[in-house]
């Protein structure tokens, strides 16, 4: 299977680069940066001192007419447009883009009517593991527990609360049969009052060189859990949509997500 990569200069974008390398079932295909990015027309694995043949370019059309699959790990702004272009040239895609508006959504679900994609917030097997988790814990801490996500990240994450937090949060939601829209609370500050025991609160920390953190506390009297994922490595996510890529092989349209990847749905 031939593989675009989105993004490939930035960090999660070598990644992918770096791990579609080492995957004998698939060929880099193209490597797409942004227009004016100073790195066009570097081979795509000089990073790694390794000759691919594959350029950085913008040119979208390009890398579409080459690819099979393209994996995207960019901006909204970015990923919309990736959208268009993949449809033109028939090409399947691998989403983990967060931050998405309604409308956004709403244009990435059409789309899924006529091409496959896999769409996660995390493309982490662990991380998709622990949303099973969470499912399960949820229903037995409905009464009697506040829960509250905890998240971290680098200093150049640019969206808060993470979207894996937001996975989290509407997992937990939809296991106590709440809309996460109507029960979320995003950080505190001054005067709150007493907590509402039926909402579920985000905080979000930003610095240094955090890969994610993820911990969902259920603080009931007298005792709490805590169930954490914590990521070492972009390596995770990178195997993670390498997955997604070879589910979505045979699949000419339709919207899915790493539950399904994975059989855990």
């Amino acid at each position: 299977m031939k593989i675009a990569i989105a993004g490939a200069s930035g960090r999660m974008g070598r990644m992918l680069i770096e791990t579609v390398l080492n995957d004998p079932a698939l060929t880099l295909a193209g490597a797409l940066v942004p227009a004016g990015s100073d790195s066009l027309g570097q081979d795509a694995g000089a990073f790694l001192g390794r000759q691919t043949g594959v350029r950085l370019t913008d040119d979208l059309d390009q890398v579409f007419s080459q690819a099979d699959c393209l994996i995207d790990f960019t901006r909204p702004a970015g990923t919309m447009t990736h959208i268009e272009a993949a449809l033109r040239h028939d090409v399947r895609l691998v989403i983990g883009t967060t931050g998405f508006d309604a409308a956004q959504k709403a244009t990435l679900q059409a789309a899924a009517e006529k091409i496959g994609i896999v769409f996660a917030a995390n493309m982490s097997v662990g991380v998709n593991v622990t949303l099973k988790l969470l499912e399960f814990a949820a229903r037995y801490f409905a009464t009697g527990y506040d829960i509250e996500v905890i998240e971290a990240h680098h200093r150049h994450k640019v969206d808060a609360p993470s979207g894996t937090a937001l996975a989290m949060g509407e997992v937990i939601a939809g296991a106590l049969g709440r809309s996460l829209d109507d029960c979320a609370v995003y950080g505190r500050h001054g005067v709150t009052g007493e907590r509402d025991p039926s909402t579920i609160g985000f905080s979000a920390i930003r610095g240094g060189d955090i890969v994610g953190d993820h911990t969902v506390l259920f603080a009931g009297i007298g005792e709490r859990v805590e169930i954490t994922h914590k990521s070492a490595s972009r390596l995770s996510y990178a195997q993670g949509a390498l997955r997604a890529a070879h589910f979505l092989e045979g699949r000419a349209s339709g919207l899915y997500d790493m539950q399904d990847v994975l059989g855990l749905r």
